[in-house]
């Protein structure tokens, strides 16, 4: 509770937002509650409290908006377009701001700077500037005192996830560690240099390709003399965005529709190099962050959120794409539990193919180039979800990506047919997964792997033979919950003992005492019933006492 304590005048901001849109679950967290299951509200009242509680807790809804294995397919729709209402910060703290991270008057380091914002955000705002020398450059400037209010709402974000991983749904979904990805996302992007960083890394992995012309597609130089953590200084690419370039390819003619033909196959290609290549993407291709230039070029810019997929979880989604494109449901659930962080323990296979095998049956009257593959990733992400399986991170970005990238590409070119641009690729995305990119030194390797078990195989061979003869060879197996079987199989066997021992008693309790002709042969039927009493009671409490556990 510290860190909801510390915070108590941010804290009675919130409440009385939350008061005002009714949402009794987190009212009865923030006054010290008891922390029940937690119970959302309405997609629309929390897109209004996440907007009503200011920038960062719209950061948090935009990210929220990335984890459909996490959310509801309505909150994901609610919360995807969801954007700070905030006006820019004045221009007079910008500047100042401005001189602090130069360290030098602005008139040495720049021509002119316009001083009216063309774009604002919820941590930063862009301006245009003209340096020194000529160029035209795009300053992106953090808003002054973001990050003191960013610190603050970690805190209570933090301090809230604590109260709701004590609960059932906060320990499925290890909600701490939900929390501590967003909050860490969220302090990550307060530090610019990262995103200069992944600029220049994604235009790097564009620069080289064997599936699209290298130079058609770019991202913004970055001027790193220039960039601190408040300030990034980038290149300014003259253009609009793709779909405002729409109608006027479309007034072109044919000539229009084959250039837009070739724009949306550049864009799948390179996306799809960076999910199933690189492993290294742009997770925010919306409309407003891929531009079509004026020198017929593609730029990505906003490369601040971007995601990243280990080859293993490469090979897994691209075995997955076949299986959706056979509609097979019993390897779509292999496959989401090898993504899985928690493995098959606990969890229902039969249920999680049943949920997989409804969710392909409504395919199997279309024709491939009627499905829609984006819809399909968040359909299955939430099939993980119902069935409590955890997936890495990534996953939810590389499903919103993919919705964004679909729904663009759609928008810009309605005759775009995914299957058709990803299968030219699928031949050498395969060849690229079996051997590699480097074949000949994966065929080396191979051929040494396989050298190595030709030598050892009949060694091997050998000492399994003679110890087969000789009788020496012991079995190891180890069953899960064989201990548990087998001390409830030893209290059977010793209840039927002692049962056993009662009955005997008690009979030859009978027998004596029919024949007894003698007062002291008397005495021993009484002991012997006595004794089967005692007996008999310890075995009825023992049978209760075991029922209860």
């Amino acid at each position: 509770m510290f860190s909801l304590t510390k915070n108590v005048s941010r804290q009675g901001e919130i409440l009385e937002v939350v008061l005002r849109n009714g949402w009794g679950y987190m009212r009865g967290l923030l006054v010290g509650g008891k922390s029940g299951e937690p119970r959302l509200p309405s997609p629309e009242t929390l897109r209004k409290i996440l907007v009503e509680l200011g920038p960062v807790y719209v950061k948090l809804g935009q990210l929220l908006s990335t984890r459909p294995d996490v959310l509801p397919a309505r909150y994901i729709e609610a919360l995807t377009d969801l954007q700070a209402n905030v006006p820019p910060a004045p221009w007079i703290e910008v500047e100042a701001l401005l001189r602090q991270e130069l360290g030098k008057p602005l008139e040495e380091v720049f021509a002119r700077v316009g001083s009216e914002a063309i774009a604002a955000g919820s941590i930063g705002q862009v301006y245009r500037a003209t340096l020194a020398d000529g160029r035209e450059v795009a300053l992106k400037v953090q808003r002054p005192g973001i990050d003191i209010i960013v610190a603050q709402d970690v805190a209570l974000i933090k301090g809230l996830a604590e109260l709701v991983s004590i609960t059932e749904t906060g320990k499925d979904f290890d909600i701490v560690t939900l929390a501590d990805e967003f909050t860490s996302a969220l302090q990550s992007e307060l530090n610019f240099l990262e995103e200069a960083d992944y600029t220049d890394r994604l235009r790097e992995n564009l620069a080289k390709s064997r599936w699209f012309e290298a130079n058609r597609i770019t991202t913004p130089g970055v001027y790193w003399e220039l960039s601190t953590p408040k300030l990034l200084v980038l290149e300014w690419l003259n253009g609009q965005p793709l779909l405002a370039s729409q109608l006027a390819l479309a007034q072109s003619g044919m000539e229009g529709q084959e250039r837009r033909s070739e724009v949306t196959s550049l864009i799948f290609r390179a996306f799809v190099q960076q999910f199933y290549i690189d492993g290294f993407f742009h997770a925010d291709p919306h409309p407003g962050n891929i531009f079509y230039l004026d020198d017929g070029r593609v730029a990505l810019l906003d490369c601040g959120m971007v995601g990243q997929i280990d080859p293993r979880s490469q090979q897994i989604l691209t075995e997955l794409l076949l299986a959706v494109v056979d509609l097979d449901a019993q390897r779509c659930s292999q496959l989401t539990l090898k993504l899985s962080q928690q493995g098959s323990k606990l969890i229902n296979l039969e249920r999680l193919e049943g949920d997989f095998s409804r969710m392909l049956r409504k395919y199997h009257s279309l024709n491939l180039s009627q499905i829609n593959f984006s819809e399909i990733i968040y359909e299955a992400l939430q099939v993980a979800r119902n069935n409590k399986i955890r997936l890495p991170g990534s996953m939810g970005l590389f499903a919103k990506s993919l919705a964004n990238l679909e729904g663009l590409a759609r928008g810009f070119d309605p005759e775009i047919n995914f299957l058709d641009e990803v299968k030219p690729l699928l031949t050498d995305l395969f060849r690229r997964q079996l051997l590699g990119t480097n074949p000949l030194q994966t065929l080396l390797r191979t051929a040494l792997d396989l050298k190595s078990l030709s030598l050892r195989s009949p060694q091997q061979l050998d000492v399994l033979l003679e110890r087969m003869t000789s009788e020496t060879l012991n079995w190891n197996f180890n069953i899960r919950e064989l201990n548990g079987l087998r001390r409830s199989l030893d209290d059977s066997a010793n209840r039927l003992s002692f049962s056993i021992l009662v009955g005997s008693l008690i009979m030859g309790a009978a027998i004596i005492s029919s024949g007894a002709q003698t007062p002291q042969l008397s005495i021993i039927p009484n002991i012997l019933f006595t004794a089967a009493s005692f007996l008999g009671l310890w075995l009825i409490f023992s049978i209760l006492r075991s029922g209860l556990r």
